[in-house]
């Protein structure tokens, strides 16, 4: 038996997720499909982040494990990519130790949430960012960054729906880049809470409109309740940039 790793970008506006569901297509299944077919045997990938709907990622991590397949580690990335629709692509693929799990080893993810910042939306963007007509003020989006990184409790930041044990969690880094139109909110933790990232996009902006003071964030997170944060931000906008595991 071996042990693949797999790093994958998609664009997932097609998908109901990453995670199989009965309602529609998902990134896991379509790969389960293609790799079952160049294996010649049942295959199930075990995903590192299960993204929702909507969300795109440049560098998910997935495992899958084969009996019969005898092609070189770095090879499956070529040979899936050829079963592959075009909005799912493998980047790069190596083999690892049968007891590497994606989301029992200790890493970083990053992710991205862009904002198309102008008084017309631009149709080409409409799939990865969320337009915002209002003018964003980026310096008080900046200043209030600082409250939100470090270990907190960020229950104001979670989902109704979320399944942790645990609300507290750890921003190692928050910034925020503009360049033109495009305002691009990049943030680094050892784990995000469900929505957490799409929440703090949706409450830096209201920061950026003035809605909120940047000190009002520290408020927001000291209160632990989720109808003190801004809105949880539409999936489009947001992609997992990558995974960063710490042995590697």
């Amino acid at each position: 038996m071996r042990r693949i790793r797999l790093i994958i970008a998609y664009d997932g506006t097609n998908y109901c997720g990453w995670q199989k569901q009965p309602n529609g297509i998902t990134i896991e299944e379509v790969l389960d499909t293609a790799l079952t077919d160049l294996c010649q045997e049942p295959v199930e990938v075990i995903g590192a982040s299960r993204t929702d709907a909507g969300v795109h990622a440049y560098g998910n991590v997935a495992v899958f494990d084969t009996e019969k397949t005898k092609m070189a580690a770095d090879k499956f990335a070529f040979a899936l990519n050829q079963r592959l629709p075009e909005d799912i692509r493998v980047q790069y693929s190596d083999e690892v130790p049968l007891d590497w799990h994606p989301r029992k080893r200790d890493c970083e993810k990053t992710y991205e949430y862009r904002i198309l910042n102008r008084r017309i939306d631009i149709p080409t963007e409409r799939l990865y960012s969320h337009f915002c007509y209002f003018n964003l003020n980026v310096e008080k989006m900046r200043e209030a960054t600082g409250y939100i990184v470090g270990t907190h409790d960020f229950t104001s930041f979670c989902s109704i729906k979320s399944q942790a044990s645990s609300p507290v969690r750890t921003v190692h880094s928050l910034e925020i880049y503009q360049d033109g139109d495009i305002i691009t909110i990049h943030i680094t933790g050892g784990g995000f809470l469900y929505n957490m990232v799409r929440i703090i996009a949706g409450t830096l902006i209201k920061v950026g409109m003035g809605v909120y003071p940047p000190e009002h964030v520290k408020e927001i997170i000291e209160g632990r309740d989720r109808q003190l944060a801004g809105q949880t931000m539409p999936a489009k906008g947001l992609t997992l940039v990558g995974i960063d595991y710490y042995e590697d």
